[in-house]
């Protein structure tokens, strides 16, 4: 860690470089900071169930937003973590517990799944991949990943088949990785563009510039604006992922989708739904159930 630290604070930047190693240097490594992005945590391997790294993250995550609670409780709340469906879910209920939460203040990174529809899609079709936005709803996983192909920007068009393996690709993306890399990691460069991309937005917004972004939310951060994606299939959940735009303060609000989804969109939604019920619960389950620190 030192190394690394020494290695950033060469780069040519407005900035000073400070490190921290271990937990007992966590609370200094949190005084005074106004955003907190968090990505520890174990990789997804080959073979590993959704629970076995359930059964991992959600104790780090737990003790690492106790701490944020605790030191900074004003900070804007990105998670990296994996399985974030279940994870954003843990953050809420301890900072609930801690009598600090602000849902405009808690975000799950799902940028990479925005990033992968443009690039897949600019793939088949030759699209400039940074001139092209893919509405990205749902969560974080699997069928739970949701991409609006109908809504593209530029418009696109695509045949049923064309749009199913699309989807098909952008859900299971994370394991095309990890099989690519034969057992030997999960999505860390594509994840790190991602999630350098959100939190640049997030040192935009409290610097003052109103940034669009998508993330897995809780909804209570912009009850009026969640009324649209609660009626195409998100219901009574408390978390989902949206378009948002960011301030100085967290989410401004949920940004309204421009079309109503088609017919195969809706079923995802659906779907999606019905597992991010699943998984939302689970998180709720292991902070009701008390289980110790590991």
């Amino acid at each position: 860690m030192p190394g690394v630290a020494t290695d950033i604070s060469h780069i040519n930047t407005n900035s000073s470089v400070e490190f921290y190693v271990g937990q007992s240097q966590l609370s200094n490594a949190l005084r005074g900071i106004n955003i907190v992005v968090i990505s520890a945590g174990v990789a997804r391997k080959p073979g590993m169930t959704r629970n076995d790294l359930f059964s991992i993250n959600a104790s780090i995550v737990r003790e690492l937003i106790e701490a944020v609670a605790d030191t900074c409780p004003k900070a804007l709340i990105a998670i990296v973590t994996n399985p974030l469906n279940s994870t954003v879910p843990i953050a809420a209920h301890v900072l609930k517990s801690k009598n600090c939460y602000n849902p405009k203040r808690l975000f799950g990174i799902t940028t990479l799944d925005s990033i992968r529809a443009s690039r897949f899609v600019r793939d088949t079709h030759g699209i400039d991949a940074m001139e092209l936005h893919v509405p990205v709803v749902g969560g974080h996983s699997g069928n739970t990943i949701v991409p609006l192909l109908s809504m593209a920007t530029p418009q696109v068009k695509l045949s049923q088949k064309e749009m199913e393996d699309l989807v098909q690709r952008i859900q299971y993306g994370g394991d095309e990785v990890v099989k690519a890399k034969d057992g030997e990691g999960s999505a860390t460069l594509s994840m790190a563009y991602a999630g350098a991309r959100f939190t640049s937005s997030l040192v935009q917004a409290v610097g003052g510039a109103q940034v669009m972004e998508s993330a897995f939310v809780p909804l209570a951060a912009d009850p009026q604006g969640a009324h649209q994606i609660r009626r195409l299939g998100a219901n009574s959940l408390d978390f989902f992922a949206v378009p948002i735009e960011l301030g100085k303060t967290g989410t401004l609000r949920i940004v309204p989708l421009d079309a109503e989804p088609n017919m195969l969109e809706l079923k995802a939604i659906d779907i999606a739904a019905r597992t991010l019920k699943d998984n939302i619960a689970q998180g709720i389950k292991y902070m009701d159930s008390n289980q110790p620190l590991y």
